[in-house]
C-alpha cells in the first residue's frame, strides 16, 4: 500500500481532500498555550525584546541662557545611547479581554552620552571657557507596558498594538572627563529630558517592531503541502480565545488536496482541551476528522495499492502453496508464482475512544498468477480489516503501532470457479499478520511531523485519547536558540 508519511512543521507545534461544506466551517486542530507557556512566551518575548532594542540612539538636548552683564552659559547632552537592557524577573504576560498583556518591571537599562559646557562674556573682555567629556547614566526601576491584540484576518493571524507606555523612576547621571564635578550639577538638569527621551523612544521602537511581528503572522502558510497530493489547511478559524491564564488558537486542519482551494468559512466550535489537570505550556487537539481526511486524500489520489511479491512465508505465493486450499488454482496453473494486487475499496475509516484508537479498511485483493510472460487476475477477494492501535509522541513527531482485530472475507469474483472464503481464512490470518501489519507498522513508525515554528521542540510529550480526539500534552524548549535570530521579535 503506497502510504506517504511526509506531514509538516509551527506554533505552535501542529496537520490534511477538501473538506465538505459542513467540515469546512469548523476546526478540526486546537492548540492551547497555558499558563507555563505563557510564561515561557513571556520570557522569549521579552528577552529577545530587550537584545533587539540595544543599541537604541536617543535624541539630545540642549539648554543655554545669558545673564544680564555676565554673559552667556550652553549646556548639551549628545550621542546618547541605550546600549543595555536588564529586565530581570519582575515580569508578566497575561491575557486580556481581547488581547495580550506583557508588563516588564523593575528594568534596568545603561546608557552612554556625551555632554559639552562653554561660557562666553563680551562685557568684561573677550572671555570664552569650555569643556566636554562623557557620561554614563544609570536607569532603574522602569517599567515597560504593552497590549497586543491578535485578530482573525481572513484566516491568518493579525497583530496589532492597542497600548504601549513605559514609566521611568530613577535615573542617575554619572560625569566622566574634564573638570566634571564642577559640571555636575548643570547636567543634572538634564535628567527630565533623557527621562522623557526614554519614556517616548522605547514604545515607539516596540510599536515598530511589532509590525514585523504582524508581517510573519500574516505571512504565515495557510497551506503547507506535504507532498505532491496533500496539503494542510492551517486556516485559522475565527479570533483566539482568551481564558484566565491561556490561549486558544483554532486551525482548520483538514487535509486537502494540493490543488483544492483553501476555504475561509468560520465557526468555532467549543472545545474543551485536557490534560489530566497536569501543567503543560501547549496543549494540542486534533479531532479523528483530521486523520480522515489524510485518508480520504490518498485514496482519491490513487496512492493506497500495494503490489505483494515478496512474504516471510513465501510458499504462499506460489500456487502450489495453494494446491489443498483452492486445487482449481493449483491444477490451471501448476507451481506458477503470484502476486497480490491489494487497492482500497474506499477510504479507510480511523476512530478515536477513550481506550484506544481504530480503524476499519476496506480493501480488494486481487490474486495475479505469473504464467510465462503473462500476469493472469484469477479472482478478486474484498478484505475488510477492523485495527487497532496506540499512539506515542517523541520531539516533533507522532508515532504509531497497530495489531489486528478482526477481518471478513467474501468473494468478488473468480475465474477459476467458487471457493468458500472459510477456505481460505487461515492463509489470510497468516498474511495479514506476517505482511500487512507488519507493513504498515514500518509506515506509521516514520512518523507524524506535528506543525511546530522552526527553531522550536517539543518535549515531554503525552498523548491523551478521548470521545473522537487524540490530544497532546507538551512542553517546548529551543531545538537551536540561534534560530530565534531570524524570527521578528518586539
Amino acid at each position: 500500500m503506497a502510504t506517504h508519511h511526509h506531514l509538516l512543521p509551527l506554533l505552535l507545534l501542529v496537520l490534511l481532500l477538501a473538506p465538505s461544506p459542513a467540515a469546512a466551517r469548523e476546526s478540526h486542530i486546537s492548540a492551547v498555550i497555558g499558563s507555563s507557556g505563557l510564561a515561557f512566551a513571556k520570557d522569549v518575548l521579552i528577552g529577545e525584546a530587550a537584545r533587539s532594542l540595544t543599541p537604541l540612539r536617543l535624541p539630545g538636548a540642549e539648554k543655554s541662557m545669558r545673564v544680564p552683564f555676565l554673559g552667556g552659559v550652553r549646556a548639551a547632552v549628545s550621542n546618547i545611547t541605550l546600549f543595555h537592557l536588564d529586565v530581570g524577573d519582575d515580569s508578566a504576560l497575561r491575557p486580556g479581554d481581547s488581547g495580550l498583556v506583557v508588563v516588564a518591571s523593575g528594568v534596568s537599562a545603561n546608557i552612554s552620552m556625551a555632554w559639552s559646557y562653554s561660557y562666553d562674556s563680551w562685557y568684561l573682555g573677550p572671555l570664552q571657557i569650555s569643556d566636554s567629556g562623557t557620561a554614563s547614566i544609570l536607569v532603574q526601576g522602569m517599567e515597560v507596558g504593552i497590549t497586543m491584540e491578535i485578530k482573525n484576518y481572513n484566516g491568518s493571524l493579525a497583530l496589532n498594538v492597542s497600548q504601549c507606555g513605559c514609566y521611568v523612576k530613577d535615573l542617575e547621571i554619572f560625569l566622566d572627563g574634564g573638570a566634571s564635578w564642577f559640571y555636575q550639577g548643570l547636567i543634572n538638569a538634564f535628567v527630565d529630558d533623557i527621562r522623557a527621551a526614554v519614556e517616548k523612544v522605547v514604545p515607539e521602537n516596540i510599536i515598530g517592531s511589532t509590525s514585523k511581528l504582524d508581517s510573519f503572522l500574516q505571512g504565515l502558510p495557510r497551506s503547507v503541502s506535504l507532498d505532491n497530493i496533500t496539503a494542510l489547511n492551517m486556516t485559522f478559524m475565527n479570533d483566539p480565545q482568551y481564558g484566565n491564564s491561556s490561549i486558544e488558537f483554532d486551525i482548520n486542519g483538514l487535509f486537502t488536496s494540493v490543488v483544492a482551494k483553501t476555504s475561509n468559512l468560520q465557526k468555532h466550535p467549543q472545545l474543551s482541551l485536557s490534560c489530566g489537570g497536569a501543567s503543560n505550556m501547549l496543549v494540542l487537539s486534533l479531532d479523528e476528522t483530521v486523520f480522515n481526511s489524510a485518508l480520504d486524500v490518498y485514496y482519491k489520489a490513487g496512492s493506497m495499492h500495494w503490489v505483494v511479491d515478496k512474504v516471510s512465508d513465501q510458499s504462499l505465493l506460489n500456487t502450489a502453496g495453494w494446491k489443498f486450499i483452492i486445487p482449481r488454482l493449483y491444477w490451471s496453473y501448476p507451481n506458477d508464482d503470484m502476486v497480490l494486487n491489494i487497492s482500497m475499496a474506499s477510504s479507510p475509516i480511523m476512530w478515536i475512544t477513550s481506550e484506544n484508537i481504530g480503524a476499519t479498511i476496506n480493501a480488494d485483493m486481487i490474486i495475479d498468477v505469473l504464467h510465462g510472460t503473462e500476469t493472469v487476475p484469477v479472482a478478486c477477494i474484498s478484505v475488510v480489516v477492523s485495527a487497532s492501535g496506540v499512539v506515542e509522541a517523541s520531539g516533533n513527531k507522532v508515532y504509531g503501532r497497530v495489531e489486528l482485530n478482526d477481518f471478513s472475507l467474501s468473494l468478488k469474483w473468480s475465474n477459476i470457479g467458487n471457493f468458500h472464503m472459510s477456505l481460505i481464512q487461515g492463509v489470510i490470518r497468516v498474511f495479514l499478520n506476517t505482511a500487512c501489519m507488519p507493513y504498515l507498522n514500518s509506515q506509521l513508525g516514520h512518523g507524524f511531523i506535528l506543525p511546530v515554528v522552526h527553531g522550536f521542540t517539543l518535549k515531554d510529550v503525552y498523548v491523551i485519547t478521548s470521545a473522537q480526539q487524540l490530544t497532546l500534552c507538551s512542553d517546548i524548549a529551543f531545538a537551536n536558540a540561534s534560530s530565534l535570530v531570524s524570527l521578528p521579535v518586539l
